[in-house]
């Protein structure tokens, strides 16, 4: 859909808080609901923002965000790129004939070199559509973009989303890297952290999903914390739900994680999978992810003749997902680190168990051991062994998490509650600028537009490898 369709009409009355319905332009940069949680966190703010009254106008590059349809004041503007990523043809070198402007010149440029340029030449195009089009919103979130177009004006006042600060991943995959190439690879690869971390100073509203990411974001990105915000983010409780007529399949333990992402931890819970096999000889795996040729995982498999009792699905539709995480006795988390972990919120929102880490935010979402879930520490396959094993030889322990996590999860982490506490936030912003010099909005107050240097990145979940 247009932007001229998108502003055809106005809302008649309040907004679900008794305000003005507001005018939101939602920025992301990568929107694939399928492949990270970029794309998910768009999509479902964005309807939730769209329920509450307000207009969104998302706008976003390939791959596209897919927004659920049949909401008025909901909409798509397409802002490409030259989609170099895309599948089938990854890295791919464009035709004469693709190049619009100095901006795919500096994008295709970053490639060449190791670098991956979206995220800095998204915020140029997009710096230039909203000033374009100044006056027309309310306010502009942008979704982890982070990037130097969005310094100074783009025409509202500006809000951003920052889901955990990426120097833990750095870190993570500079420690699993082997080799001085391979680690020369990650920190060209990772040089964006420098762009983020100067743009995330001079960002005057930052919301966030977790009281350990707060923190994190104050760490290691230097950003003040009276500008930092928590709003947690949430399950779709209306499709993650439970459903007695789904057959649990005994044995089954499900994970949703990136094979060749260390952080996941996805091999950890494999080598527990061999444990827990001695005890239960019928427990396998399911894994929502892409099936790794090498690496790690897969040496792990082949140590322990694991393929048979290991699967890899990959772009399945939400409902299947949602029935194979019915049809598991058991979820798990084995992630070393997460800023939320939405596949644990999920989980629990469907009534099956959970197993999961104490890494980064997880415990806020999964709740206390014995209670909502199991926690085990981080990176311990026989921790996790342990847990995995309880909980498939007990029946009654299932059945009591179950139930304990999805009331968790009803009572603190679904959409309709981010998006109430986005737009006090959005508010809060608004108000704010009107304290600014007249004509500019807070977001330009002190701060100039910054050329681009060559600090680009990506964030891991939105590698070309998803």
């Amino acid at each position: 859909m247009t932007a001229e369709a998108s502003q055809a009409g106005a809302f008649d009355g309040p907004a679900a808080d008794g305000e003005r319905p507001l005018r939101i332009a939602l920025l992301t940069y990568k929107g694939n609901p399928f492949c990270g949680g970029q794309g998910v966190y768009v999509r479902h703010l964005s309807r939730e923002l769209a329920r509450l009254g307000h207009r969104v106008e998302v706008i976003g590059s390939q791959p596209y965000p897919v927004l659920d349809p049949g909401y008025d004041g909901l909409s798509l503007t397409e802002l490409p790129s030259l989609d170099l990523y895309r599948s089938p043809d990854p890295f791919r070198t464009p035709k004469r004939d693709e190049y619009r402007d100095w901006i795919d010149a500096l994008e295709v440029a970053t490639m060449w070199t190791g670098g991956f340029p979206e995220p800095l030449t998204f915020s140029l195009r997009a710096r230039r559509h909203l000033r374009a089009r100044s006056g027309e919103f309310d306010v502009v979130h942008d979704n982890q973009t982070l990037g130097y177009g969005l310094l100074g004006d783009v025409g509202a006042p500006l809000v951003t989303t920052i889901h955990h600060p990426i120097t833990v991943d750095r870190q993570l995959e500079l420690d699993a890297a082997e080799g001085r190439w391979q680690r020369m690879s990650k920190r060209r690869w990772y040089a964006f952290t420098r762009m983020q971390k100067r743009v995330a100073r001079r960002l005057p509203s930052v919301l966030t999903v977790s009281g350990t990411s707060r923190q994190e974001i104050v760490d290691h990105l230097g950003v003040r914390g009276d500008r930092i915000h928590v709003v947690h983010i949430g399950a779709d409780t209306d499709q993650f739900s439970p459903d007695p007529s789904v057959r649990v399949v005994p044995g089954r333990i499900v994970t949703t994680s990136s094979a060749d992402v260390p952080l996941k931890g996805l091999v950890f819970l494999v080598e527990a999978l061999a444990k827990v096999r001695t005890e239960h000889p019928g427990a396998h795996l399911i894994v929502v992810g892409k099936r790794p040729a090498e690496g790690p995982v897969a040496q792990a498999m082949e140590r322990y003749g694991l393929e048979g009792a290991v699967d890899f699905v990959k772009g399945i539709s939400d409902a299947e997902l949602v029935d194979l995480v019915r049809s598991a006795e058991v979820a798990c988390v084995p992630s070393l680190y997460e800023g939320f972990s939405l596949p644990a919120a999920e989980a629990m929102a469907t009534g099956t168990p959970l197993v999961a880490t104490t890494g980064g935010a997880i415990p806020e979402v999964a709740g206390r051991d014995g209670e909502t879930c199991l926690a085990v520490p981080p990176g311990d396959p026989g921790a996790l062994a342990t847990a995995l094993s309880r909980l498939l030889g007990d029946p009654d322990l299932r059945a009591r998490l179950g139930r304990a996590g999805r009331e968790r999860v009803l009572a603190k982490f679904t959409w309709a509650k981010a998006a109430e506490g986005t737009v006090s936030r959005y508010r809060e912003a608004i108000a704010g600028s009107a304290t600014t010099l007249p004509g500019r909005s807070a977001a330009s107050q002190g701060v100039e537009f910054a050329p681009p240097t060559t600090d680009t990145g990506v964030y891991p979940e939105s590698r070309a490898t998803c």
